[in-house]
């Protein structure tokens, strides 16, 4: 049985070749990333590639796909890359193991790739992937905040210049219009006000000097979100 039969139902077969022929690069494997992995090699996308440096730990367990017991200490290249050409032994996967930085950006973004999609934590990699996609001409999603939100039903795509109620977005907006790419970027975010109580500030040897508490269902339905707009782009082109 071909096990894209009922995805086929849905957007014929003419859809399913369009799926087949596209080429994926999504940069973060984390909570969002993880997920939206997972989404667009089930619906069939012919070629992906994933970048991420990082290791599973103990705290990604309540909100990351393939965070389990089993993967702590796991490269997420490796248990995507094991994970995905399980769902899909036929899928050209490009797995680049390492954290992004603004050179290396601006190398992987090409005109090679159908959509970029940024799922990526950290604001200056966040702001590098999406400038070298608007200069590059390639198009790009990117996903705000998920953090200290519960109301899955808060979460929109719209231009990055539309949002409200995400610090990250407000952050990231101030960055953009320096470099003059602030606008005719699609963004995910929800415009449910942050829980402020649920931040918590570190000492920086994490990289982050503060973040917020988590749920386990945001940084899916964010992943879904950003999936769903990348899949329903590829069906229509």
């Amino acid at each position: 049985m071909n096990w894209l039969e009922r995805t086929e139902l849905l957007v014929q077969k003419e859809g399913i070749e369009k799926l087949q022929k596209a080429n994926i690069l999504i940069v973060g494997l984390g909570g969002v990333g993880s997920y939206a992995a997972e989404f667009i090699a089930r619906a069939g996308v012919g070629k992906m590639t994933i970048v991420d440096g990082d290791f599973f730990d103990e705290t990604n367990i309540n909100r990351q796909l393939p965070a389990l017991q089993s993967t702590i200490g796991k490269a997420k290249t490796t248990v995507l890359l094991e994970r995905l050409t399980d769902i899909n032994p036929k899928i050209e996967l490009t797995v680049l193991e390492e954290f992004l930085s603004p050179e290396r950006a601006y190398e992987i973004v090409s005109k090679e790739f159908d959509y970029v999609l940024d799922c990526i934590d950290s604001i200056t990699p966040k702001i590098n992937l999406i400038v070298a996609s608007r200069r590059k001409k390639v198009k790009i999603i990117s996903s705000m905040g998920a953090g200290g939100k519960l109301d899955a039903t808060k979460i929109k795509v719209k231009d990055i210049a539309k949002t409200k109620n995400c610090t990250m977005a407000r952050v990231i907006r101030k960055r953009l219009k320096k470099r003059k790419v602030d606008k005719g970027i699609k963004a995910v975010y929800s415009e449910e006000v942050q829980i402020t109580k649920s931040l918590k500030i570190t000492d920086g040897t994490n990289f982050k000097k503060s973040y917020y508490g988590t749920i386990s269902y945001m940084p899916a339905a964010f992943g879904l979100q950003a999936a769903a707009h990348v899949v329903n782009y590829l069906l229509k082109k």
